[in-house]
């Protein structure tokens, strides 16, 4: 059997970490497995979705990395819905109800004052002919419920082990509100059978509306797919990362100067056994994936470990890779200074300061306690300088002045750099040039 996933974001808004980590999943998945990726937009709430948003979708997939087989739009796909509609009332399994939200809410509010489950009462069943012309006749309209069998569904879920759900204890869900528009459930069991779905993986949140969707399968005549719920991820501090989505869609990720190696990795590897590093590259990731190393626990979303693994991308990322973006801001100084720069950036953006150290114009620092060692470092720096000129210059120095250790180098640092910090001077010296040495050596502006 060829493994097929799908990946159904709303258009309605930007993807953000805990939904794309359930694409990631289901990417890495499809790919380890050698399967297929369909991206499947979830467009029936014709209202707020947008095309902006879709395109918004396919760019940040895109930018991750994360290549689709097929792509559908679920609003092109209304009469497979409607033909689903039909046949399961002609079954009687789906039957109108015609209670407003307040009925119902009383209702519940009734059934828990008795100490009782807040389940729907199936009262619509029992509705003769004529009271559902006079209920119309009101100017009602009624909502579609899916009539559950009342049985227990079982499944063994590739992430959790052997689930259960009890179906006798759910109401009977809500598939076609009162204006006609579906609800998610229906499109998308009608688009899983139709598409030839294998695998449903997606959060635990989702594990008793299962019990449901799978009737409903039966009841269309199909097989359900397998299913995978994983655990859902929450912040560094174990609580809920609602409130914190606005900040953490992967377009602010990606305009905060995020590596997509590095937000991937940290999504493949949150709640897992793996440890928390980068990975050579997204399909090393799909190699590498198991339900099984996955926690039974929350994964947390820490902004620490995102850091750390977008500054070990970087610290690793080789100069073919690095060249085009180093162009593109204008820092592209050649391989030496790559490499001898990335270690000193947390995000790419960083390099702008180094390239400007070497090529821009730089106020020394010079201390007055540290003058004697930069004026007798000036009189003795080669005339040529190489990969060697670091070394034998500052055996000159230290010969010269006594200085020694951070006394000998943190004064030559700040002169030629204006800071305290930054790469390996060996390589940051003949880079910056002798001109532009011997000028900021004398306390210029060069």
């Amino acid at each position: 059997m060829t493994v097929k996933v799908r990946f159904a974001p709303s258009p309605t808004g930007r993807l953000h970490v805990g939904n794309i980590r359930t694409g990631l999943i289901n990417w890495l998945f499809a790919r380890g497995e050698g399967g297929q990726f369909v991206l499947r937009i979830d467009d029936t709430d014709r209202e707020r979705s947008t095309r902006e948003y879709e395109q918004g979708i396919e760019t940040d997939l895109t930018w991750l990395g994360m290549t689709w087989d097929e792509k559908h739009s679920q609003s092109a796909r209304f009469p497979l819905y409607r033909d689903a509609m039909e046949r399961l009332k002609s079954h009687g399994r789906l039957y109108p109800a015609y209670e407003t939200q307040d009925e119902l809410d009383r209702r519940r509010k009734v059934q828990l004052s008795r100490g009782q489950p807040p389940v729907y009462d199936r009262a619509a069943l029992k509705l003769t002919d004529a009271e559902r012309a006079a209920l119309e006749a009101e100017g009602r309209r009624p909502h579609w419920r899916f009539r559950l069998e009342g049985k227990r569904v079982k499944w063994e879920d590739l992430a959790r082990g052997h689930c259960e759900v009890d179906t006798a204890s759910m109401s009977d869900p809500v598939l076609i509100r009162e204006d006609g528009a579906f609800l998610y459930t229906l499109p998308s069991v009608v688009d899983d059978i139709d598409m030839a779905i294998t695998h449903v993986v997606r959060g635990e949140d989702h594990v008793t509306n299962t019990g449901a969707q799978i009737e409903i399968f039966e009841a269309l005549g199909a097989r359900a797919p397998q299913f995978a719920h994983t655990t859902l991820l929450v912040g560094a501090d174990g609580e809920g990362l609602s409130k914190r989505l606005g900040s953490l869609s992967i377009m602010d990720l990606r305009e905060q100067g995020y590596e997509p190696l590095a937000i991937v990795s940290h999504l493949a590897r949150i709640g897992t056994s793996d440890p928390l590093e980068p990975g050579d590259n997204i399909a090393g990731l799909a190699a590498d994936f198991a339900f099984g190393k996955m926690a039974r626990h929350p994964g947390r979303y820490d902004f620490d470990d995102l850091a750390r693994i977008n500054a070990a991308v970087l610290h690793a990322m080789p100069y073919e890779t690095a060249q085009p973006r180093l162009a593109n801001i204008g820092a592209d100084l050649g391989e030496a200074f790559w490499l001898s720069v990335r270690s000193n950036v947390a995000l790419f953006s960083g390099v702008g300061v180094w390239a400007h150290v070497v090529s821009g114009s730089v106020e020394p620092l010079i201390a007055e306690e540290d003058r004697p060692v930069v004026e007798a470092a000036a009189g003795l720096l080669p005339e040529t300088l190489d990969g060697d000129s670091w070394s034998v210059w500052t055996s000159l120095v230290k010969a010269a002045t006594g200085a020694k250790g951070r006394g000998l180098f943190m004064p030559l640092r700040r002169a030629l750099t204006g800071l305290d910090h930054g790469p390996e001077m060996a390589v940051m010296l003949p880079l910056i040039g002798r001109e532009k040495a011997v000028r900021r050596l004398a306390g210029e502006t060069a």
